[in-house]
């Protein structure tokens, strides 16, 4: 029987990355109003403090782990110590992610680099290592943040769209290998949200008029609407779902 309980995350331990800012944030916020204890992570320990006290203030259980997650080693030693002092963790959001956008054949190999290790390394080094905890107790969710990208292109950002279409594909990976061992791993497609990392594209008029004429919903996101997608994915009521991208882009992907 399917009821409002079956989409509840009492007693669940949330890991969400890249999270004291933008999706990352509203995906914590939006977990947490469901009953989840959420552990924060991002590199800068203020950020996270600021992010952490507002979720405290809305009488969300929150807690803090600043480290970076392109360090196989810090993520390894970070998440060990998170299922030891804090509890096991039940769910996993690999929401760390950066852009860098340039013309391919100028794109600084430095540039390449950083992208890579932040958008493709982190998911297996995170998703790795918590699945190396999950596995034994055979289950757990995790949730990949992919794009749009993943899957239609646009100029100037290739190196980003390259790290998103591999993500779609670790996802459905992590699914094929995990899946018989009790855990399901699915993905989140956004579309265009007004966030940090997009604020250029959003204060710029020309831009802006093209994407909501190329939306069928006819505008921008905001944030707090990808929460409902992650609280699905990470709640029993997906329990049957697992190697799937849920695009969650306004219409974006369906129109040409």
């Amino acid at each position: 029987m399917i009821t409002a309980s079956t989409f509840r995350l009492d007693g669940r331990l949330a890991l969400i990355t890249g999270s004291s800012a933008g999706i990352g944030l509203a995906l914590a916020r939006g977990l947490g109003q469901a009953g989840a204890s959420v552990v924060l992570n991002g590199r800068n320990a203020q950020a996270l403090s600021t992010a952490a006290q507002m979720l405290r203030a809305e009488g969300l259980t929150v807690h803090e782990r600043a480290f970076d997650v392109t360090d196989a080693d810090q993520v390894k030693a970070q998440v060990d110590a998170i299922e030891s002092s804090i509890g096991p963790l039940d769910i996993l959001i690999n929401n760390a992610g950066i852009q860098r956008r340039g013309p391919l054949h100028e794109f600084a190999h430095s540039d390449w680099q950083d992208i890579m290790q932040t958008n493709l390394n982190s998911v297996f080094f995170v998703g790795q290592t918590v699945a190396q905890h999950m596995i034994p107790r055979g289950r757990g969710r995790i949730i990949n943040i992919c794009s749009v990208q993943s899957e239609l292109g646009r100029p100037g950002i290739s190196p980003y769209m390259a790290t998103k279409g591999a993500v779609k594909m670790l996802t459905k990976g992590m699914a094929i290998d995990w899946g018989p061992l009790g855990l399901n791993v699915n993905g989140i497609g956004p579309g265009y949200f007004k966030t940090e990392l997009n604020e250029k594209l959003v204060n710029d008029p020309t831009f802006s008029a093209w994407l909501t004429n190329r939306t069928p919903s006819r505008r921008w996101g905001e944030v707090d609407e990808l929460a409902g997608a992650a609280v699905f994915l990470a709640s029993d009521a997906a329990s049957f779902v697992n190697g799937h991208i849920l695009y969650v882009d306004g219409g974006v992907t369906a129109q040409l």
